[in-house]
């Protein structure tokens, strides 16, 4: 928790505080869920804030584990990548994605199965009110945003290796978010097992998108900083600005130390010839252009600045 980028510190914390607020709450009877999950939008229920509080309330401690793993394991990557008010945004955008799909997938249920004509429902031996049914389709988790952060990380780094349990191999991240997209979409189309799987294919939908849409207008998303953020890039222009007024400093010192100074000196230009034309690069192409030895650079950069 430590070295935890900050957002992604603050929505861990969110998520269990939630997930322990449920339970506490629940032994007072107040069901949380029934508040903040995102209901069906033609249920008495339903409530648009829910778009957004339903992300943060789990199921069970598996349902959190999973998603909190992930968030920590990607999410801190994604946010060091683009900084924190990027991160949330797309965070958000892609937990309200999912909620949409879901809701749309939901209707096309309800319209296939001609519900609206029914007044009452039976469930099991149970025989209940059409508008006590629809209040039961519940929605809640953070794995629509969470697999958004997948697709992102697959996207930004998609050569890279990682180890996946059970396999004994590692796999690249591109193909891993490929394997996610199938299982979750034919286990879609089987039997309902309670998973949203279509929210979490909706949550990739429209981190996808929103990728897409800032690589080609990426002047778009200025106003959430740039990747490593603008401060770090301001760092190490006034890094640079500092290097340029210092190196006449060593005039008066001995001939020996004139050359160690030069020889610092020379260490120190061709560091920063390299860091300006990573610079240059990522204002011409933007940050995926870089290879891999470039942003390992560029990381290294940042940890002395």
């Amino acid at each position: 928790m430590y070295n935890m980028p900050a957002m992604t510190k603050n929505l861990l914390v969110i998520n269990v505080l939630a997930f322990l607020a449920t339970w506490v709450l629940e032994n007072s009877g107040i069901n949380l869920t029934a508040l903040g999950g995102l209901h069906f939008f033609l249920a008495s229920d339903f409530h648009f804030y829910q778009f957004f509080t339903y992300m943060f309330l789990h199921a069970g401690f598996t349902h959190i584990l999973f998603n909190m793993f992930a968030l920590w394991m990607f999410g801190s990557v994604i946010e060091r990548v683009w900084g924190p008010k990027k991160f949330l945004f797309y965070y958000i955008v892609c937990g309200i994605g999912a909620g949409l799909v879901q809701e749309l997938v939901q209707y096309a249920d309800y319209y296939m199965q001609g519900l609206s004509a029914y007044e009452y429902v039976s469930v099991g031996d149970t025989r209940m009110s059409m508008a006590a049914y629809l209040n039961l389709r519940t929605t809640i988790g953070a794995s629509g945003a969470v697999y958004g952060i997948l697709l992102a990380f697959g996207m930004i780094f998609p050569n890279e290796r990682l180890f996946i349990i059970p396999f004994p191999f590692p796999i690249k991240a591109k193909w891993l978010i490929v394997g996610y997209i199938a299982i979750e979409f034919f286990s879609a189309m089987g039997q309902n097992d309670g998973v949203a799987h279509m929210a979490h294919l909706g949550g990739m939908l429209f981190g996808f998108l929103l990728i897409r849409y800032w690589q080609k207008h990426p002047d778009s998303s200025q106003r959430y900083g740039r990747s490593y953020g603008k401060e770090f890039f301001d760092n190490l222009i006034r890094k640079h600005e500092q290097y340029q007024r210092n190196r006449h400093m060593h005039a008066e010192h001995t001939k020996t130390h004139r050359e160690t100074d030069e020889e610092y000196n020379m260490k120190q230009r061709q560091n920063q010839k390299e860091i300006d034309a990573i610079l240059d690069k990522i204002r011409r192409s933007g940050y995926d252009s870089l290879t891999k030895e470039e942003k390992q650079k560029l990381f290294e950069q940042r940890r002395q600045s």
